[in-house]
């Protein structure tokens, strides 16, 4: 039997490794600019983390997590999101006790059974930050700013930023209350799944893809119109500083994200190019959620990038990445002295800092520098029975087809320097 990866998950294999490294150093100088610092979670957490988390209302929770028994007993859930991890780490490890707002990112699997796709995968790959402990809208226009930055670096253009409001737990029920009178002026039209959300999760209603539901979300009632005093003025002072920050944005009213914790600001990026993925960027603030999970009230915010779906958009906008050098010397032998000799020789060469590949097998020196050309290395070192004799090594450019005797002392120095 030849076995293949699980459906929904891929391998990264080493031409698309490039990218990703590319990526990783973006987010590294990235959070260094703006002084985020990284954590990392377990893979597994305990199932109520994100039963109470994310809510039991959601796509995720009800139809995509990975759960599971342990052999205690235990139910553990692979990891489908990054905030719940963040904010439960933020509880256990007494953050609380630090300057606020605590700044992290991570960079993590995440695992969510879902309808394979270009860019959505079963396990896929999440960069994160969150801003824990502070209700300043300077703080949400940082993040978005953070994102902003980020995509500049890696020189994606033509971005969107998508803008909402949905108000806190003070002033949505009044909402919620309109959308649902309003939908069941519509409920004959709606699909299955909306039927559902009329009553689990009616801000879910309007994120609907479904065409027969579309004009319905189109006219329904907006948040922005049911806002508190409190979240109108945040509201309005983001996207004042985001003027000030001279971030284009949209205010788009059906713009609520997926999971229960959001409240007040929720924002997407999303690329323009046509043909490009979705949404590269989504996030927003989960004020309540540090409660929910057993802790003091604390305000925070946080967005969540698909490194897979950035992957593609980079090589969508032809955006060049350079390749990961690999070594550009090669050592081909003859006979097992010399052999001996070649792997003394590489592992002191490597220890130099000088990449090396080493011919294995019992290759004639024709194969090995059919091997050498077909790595695409620069320089050969070719060494024979007269050449440990010499204590030297054959030179040769791989590219002037030029070659001569360098003694072995040398070849460290003469390598670096060319």
């Amino acid at each position: 039997m030849l076995y293949q990866a699980p459906r929904g998950t891929v391998d990264i294999l080493p031409e698309e490794q490039p990218y990703w490294r590319h990526i990783e150093q973006k987010i590294a100088r990235v959070c260094q600019l703006y002084g985020y610092e990284r954590i990392d979670f377990p893979v597994f957490e305990d199932a109520g983390l994100f039963q109470r988390g994310i809510g039991t209302g959601t796509d995720i929770v009800e139809k995509e997590m990975y759960t599971f028994a342990d052999k205690g007993g235990n139910q553990l859930t692979l990891r489908p999101e990054g905030t719940a991890s963040a904010c439960r780490a933020y509880l256990e490890h007494g953050m609380t006790n630090l300057p606020q707002p605590v700044r992290l990112f991570y960079l993590i699997p995440a695992f969510r059974y879902e309808r394979p796709q270009a860019g959505r995968y079963r396990q896929h790959h999440q960069f994160g930050i969150e801003a824990l402990g502070d209700i300043d809208p300077a703080i949400d226009a940082e993040v978005i700013d953070f994102a902003w930055q980020f995509f500049y670096s890696l020189e994606l253009s033509k971005l969107a930023l998508l803008l909402n409001s949905i108000g806190c737990k003070k002033c949505r029920p009044n909402y919620l209350r309109a959308l649902k009178e309003y939908y069941a002026k519509h409920a004959a039209g709606l699909c299955a799944d909306c039927q559902v959300r009329m009553e689990r999760n009616p801000l879910r209603l309007l994120d609907c893809k479904q065409p027969s539901c579309q004009p319905v979300a189109e006219t329904a009632p907006k948040s922005a119109d049911y806002l508190c005093p409190e979240c109108q003025a945040h509201f309005d002072k983001l996207k004042g500083y985001l003027t000030v920050l001279q971030i284009p944005f949209t205010t788009d009213h059906r713009l609520v994200r997926g999971l229960d914790y959001y409240t007040r600001t929720v924002f997407e990026i999303q690329p323009r190019v046509a043909g490009s993925q979705g949404t590269i960027c989504g996030g927003g603030r989960y004020d309540d959620l540090i409660e929910e999970l057993g802790g003091k009230p604390k305000a925070a915010i946080g967005f969540a990038i698909g490194i897979e779906r950035i992957v593609l958009n980079l090589k969508k906008q032809g955006i060049a990445i350079l390749n990961l050098p690999k070594p550009g010397v090669f050592i081909a032998s003859l006979g097992e002295p010399a052999k001996n000799e070649a792997i003394r020789l590489a592992q002191g060469l490597r220890r130099e800092g000088i990449g090396v590949i080493m011919a294995t097998g019992e290759k004639s020196l024709k194969a090995q520098m059919r091997q050498a050309n077909s790595l695409g290395v620069k320089q050969t070192l070719i060494i024979g029975e007269d050449e440990v004799k010499a204590k030297t090594a054959v030179l040769r450019d791989m590219q002037k087809a030029e070659q001569k005797t360098v003694p072995l002392a040398d070849l460290a120095g003469l390598l670096r320097s060319e």
